[in-house]
C-alpha cells in the first residue's frame, strides 16, 4: 500500500457523475484546493452490495460534511454510463438513487494504482503478456480506500478496509474534526479525541499537564 499521508494528494482528470446524473469531463480534485477540504473514498463495485450501504451512508451524513465545509467524492473503476445507471436505480431495487455527490469513473485503473488502492498488481507471464495477479485472488478492483485531503491537498489521513469491511462515517467525520481543531488551535489531538474534548501542546509539559488532568 502507498503511504500518501504528508504528500501532495495524486492529481488526476477523469470522467465523473454529479448531483445523481449530469455528466462531467475533467473531473478533478484540484478544484477544491483553496477552498475545502475533502474526503475521497474507493469503493470496489458498482451494483454489490457492500458498496451502497457505504455510498449511501455517506448521502446521509452529507449535511455534516457540508458544515464543515468538506466535498465528499467517491471513486471505482466503472465506467461514467455504470455510476449513472446506479445512480438512477431506486434504493429499493439495489440502486443509489438519492446520492448527490461526484463519483469519479476510473475505468482504466490509474487513480486507484496512484492513491495505492488497487488490489493487485500488474506482472508479466512467461510469454510476456501483461497479466493481472490479484491479492488474494481478488479482481483488478480497488479497496475501500479513504483519504482526508487539506485545503492545501495534502493527505492528512488514510485508511484502507478489505473487500468485505464497511467504513464508519462517524470516523471520518472524527478525524476531520480533529484535523480542523489542529489547524485552527494549534494543539494535537490526543487517544479517542471527540470534537468538544481539550486538546494537548505538542510537548512532554503538554503530555503530563493532560495526562494530569484526564
Amino acid at each position: 500500500m502507498t503511504m500518501l499521508v504528508g504528500k501532495k494528494a495524486p492529481s488526476f482528470k477523469a470522467d465523473a457523475v454529479v448531483d445523481g446524473g449530469e455528466f462531467v469531463e475533467n473531473f478533478s480534485l484540484d478544484q477544491y484546493i483553496g477552498k475545502k477540504h475533502v474526503v475521497f473514498y474507493f469503493y470496489p463495485l458498482d451494483f454489490t452490495f457492500v458498496c451502497p450501504t457505504e455510498i449511501i451512508a455517506f448521502q446521509r451524513r452529507i449535511a455534516d460534511f457540508e458544515a464543515r465545509n468538506v466535498q465528499v467524492v467517491g471513486c471505482s473503476i466503472d465506467s461514467k454510463f455504470s455510476h449513472w445507471a446506479w445512480l438512477n436505480t431506486p434504493q429499493n431495487d439495489g440502486g443509489i438513487e438519492g446520492v448527490k455527490y461526484p463519483l469519479v469513473a476510473d475505468v482504466n485503473k490509474t487513480i486507484a494504482l496512484n492513491y495505492g488502492v488497487l488490489a493487485g498488481h500488474y506482472d508479466y507471464d512467461d510469454e510476456g503478456n501483461m497479466i493481472w495477479v490479484g491479492n488474494q485472488g481478488e479482481a483488478a478492483v480497488a479497496y475501500r480506500g479513504l483519504f482526508l485531503i487539506d485545503k492545501n491537498g495534502i493527505v492528512r489521513h488514510q485508511v484502507v478496509n478489505d473487500l468485505p469491511l464497511g467504513r464508519s462515517i462517524d470516523e471520518a467525520l472524527r478525524m476531520i474534526d480533529a484535523l480542523q481543531f489542529f489547524e485552527e488551535k494549534g494543539e494535537v489531538c490526543p487517544a479517542n479525541w471527540e470534537k468538544g474534548k481539550d486538546g494537548m501542546k505538542d510537548n512532554a509539559e503538554g503530555v503530563a499537564s493532560y495526562l494530569s488532568t484526564h
